[in-house]
């Protein structure tokens, strides 16, 4: 590995750097995305049911809201369920767009790396090239040995640099997908559970939140 990093010159020590910053972003956010830690299975029936029976007191909302993304948004709504429909929704659509900015956290930074790797690499190209003419400018073409060090490190660099660039972009667009699906999951849970509470549709229907 050293001896791959020397041959490709000061830009790998960025490149791996990127490469080393992307890796910890996609492991983060595979484990901050996962579902069961977003959307808790029957989260909105077991909200409901404090409702139903009377147990919702502050107590429980902190709890709710403390305990994923998606009871952040409910609690935030439940909080003015007493307000009507329209603020509630509100307070709903307000806290969400703060959980989505949150979800999105360190995205913007691996679509950086996804952009700037390749060009690392190509400027790596370049100085390698310029190496090559340098030496055929002082020594001529005779001397295979003085031209390998520029070849090597113009080859080594864009293979380094895409070798990053593409992994991360691949898993900068997943997770952006994943995200979405996840936010429109959430937004179904809390359109229903604020029908519900506001007596918009039947109680029966919260039970399909569960599956």
């Amino acid at each position: 590995m050293f001896g791959f990093i020397q041959a490709g010159g000061p830009l790998m020590y960025p490149i791996l750097i990127c490469s080393l910053v992307a890796t910890a972003i996609i492991a983060e956010r595979f484990w901050s995305l996962q579902r069961k830690r977003i959307i808790p299975a029957g989260l909105v029936a077991q909200v409901w049911n404090w409702v139903k029976n009377g147990k919702l007191d502050r107590q429980h909302i902190d709890a709710l809201r403390s305990g994923s993304a998606l009871g952040r948004i409910l609690a935030a709504g439940l909080l003015n369920r007493h307000r009507g429909r329209d603020i509630m929704k509100e307070s709903i659509e307000e806290v969400g767009a703060h959980v989505v900015h949150d979800l999105n956290k360190y995205l913007n930074m691996l679509g950086i790396i996804a952009s700037i790797t390749p060009l690392l690499g190509l400027l790596g190209t370049v100085m390698g090239m310029i190496d090559v003419f340098a030496t055929i400018t002082s020594e001529g073409v005779g001397n295979a040995g003085a031209l390998s060090g520029g070849i090597s490190k113009a080859l080594f660099t864009t293979a380094a640099g895409l070798s990053v660039a593409i992994p991360a972009l691949f898993f900068h667009r997943y997770l952006h997908g994943r995200i979405d699906a996840l936010v429109i999951e959430m937004e179904q849970e809390a359109i229903k559970l604020v029908d519900v509470v506001q007596g918009a549709r039947e109680k029966s229907s919260i039970g399909s939140s569960t599956s």
